[in-house]
């Protein structure tokens, strides 16, 4: 079990936070890039705690700008985009998408007020559909070039996962937690088979597990009893790699989530295949009933793996009470994360970038066992599904 503040350190991200200025040095995943439109050309935007504004200029550059204006908080979410950036609604103040103010309309001619404006804003890089922004400490880093994002041997989707109503690390958790997929998920990888004990699902497959550190997370190992091998990382933070997709889990706060899916569909015959700008992208509809509403006022679908998993998630509460606990020698991923978290908010306390932070942009493509997970027990069984 941790301490309460131990609890607080892993948890908490907003800014000023060690876990929050942990997850500021890495590029994040904030909207699909077909969401901004001539029609809709503003898309509210909530990560790390704040509030923020993501929009395209009729020159078609996007930026990120802090919702509430410079001048009098109001949200530029309904503000006027033009040519040279967005105008707020309320009295006019043109923004760039530096944060640069241009004018101020209302001023004299002559004035050069809007030359000590400063509007908080980030960088924001378009790449595998999604937009994505920095918020960290200048120079930004590269986005890694993992394998699933960047291979050209088949096309990429989106899958965007209804809003998690809990805090992002519970869901990384469950990712360096291996027994849990034997029980919670038993009736869904079942396939044809009787499971004659639901208490033990399919716990007796499994000869054994393990875990280790490379150099972008950690990687998880089933051997089953029948020799076959799954084998998958946790992408440091916030990624998990499981067969054929990467689950990116962006805080939107301490008690909300955003969850997105990229798949990566491999060609048949394995031949390069053109990569679109523009990815197609499926939203999930929620898995509870009511939708807005918390555990126990609410009902979760069990039908599936990722409706299973956002109920073993949610039901922990808003945020995990993880000083009652009791964690036994299944659990060593848990403990193993925990740690890392650890290690790396004191690098970046100390000024040093943590793990898996790519500094050069010309970097090779990066390894996450992919090729391996393809020909895996979990993808043929997706694959089943999907012909199903």
């Amino acid at each position: 079990m941790l301490t309460q503040e131990e609890n607080e350190l892993l948890t908490r991200i907003g800014p000023g936070t060690p876990a929050g200025e942990l997850l500021r040095r890495y590029w994040q995943p904030i909207s699909v890039v077909n969401e901004l439109t001539e029609e809709a050309p503003t898309k509210l935007v909530r990560i790390l705690g704040e509030d923020l504004v993501l929009f395209r200029d009729k020159s078609g550059r996007v930026g990120l700008l802090e919702d509430r204006c410079a001048h009098r908080g109001a949200s530029m979410f309904y503000g006027r985009v033009e040519a040279r950036g967005i105008a707020c609604p309320y009295h006019g103040w043109l923004f760039d998408t530096e944060g640069n103010c241009l004018e101020t309309p209302a001023e004299p001619a002559e004035s050069k007020f809007h030359l000590k404006i400063k509007h908080k804003a980030y960088p924001v890089q378009k790449f595998i559909g999604l937009y994505w922004t920095y918020m960290g400490p200048k120079p930004a880093p590269a986005i890694p070039k993992y394998d699933l994002w960047v291979r050209r041997d088949g096309r990429r989707r989106i899958l965007v996962q209804p809003q998690l109503d809990c805090n992002w690390f519970q869901a990384m958790e469950n990712s360096v937690d291996p027994s849990h997929l034997q029980v919670l998920h038993q009736t869904s990888i079942a396939g044809n088979r009787t499971i004659t004990d639901t208490t033990r699902g399919l716990t007796d497959d499994v000869a054994e597990f393990d875990f280790y550190e490379f150099s972008h997370g950690i990687m998880k190992k089933r051997v089953y009893k029948n020799g076959s091998v799954d084998e998958h990382p946790v992408l440091f933070p916030n990624i998990l790699r499981q067969s054929n997709a990467t689950q990116i889990r962006v805080p939107m706060d301490d008690t909300h989530t955003k969850i997105f899916f990229v798949r990566f569909d491999p060609s048949a015959d394995g031949s390069i295949v053109d990569q679109e700008e523009i990815l197609p992208a499926k939203y999930v509809k929620s898995y509870k009933n009511p939708p807005d509403a918390l555990h126990p006022f609410t009902r979760f679908r069990m039908d599936e793996v990722q409706a299973q998993d956002h109920m073993a998630w949610e039901t922990q509460g808003p945020i995990s009470d993880r000083t009652c606990e009791r964690l036994a020698t299944a659990d060593r991923g848990i403990v193993m994360l925990r740690e890392m978290m650890r290690r790396e908010i004191d690098k970046v306390k100390q000024g040093l970038d943590p793990l898996g932070v790519m500094r050069d942009p010309g970097h090779g493509m990066i390894d996450s066992k992919l090729a391996e997970s393809l020909n895996g027990p979990e993808y043929r069984r997706e694959l089943r599904e999907m012909a199903a």
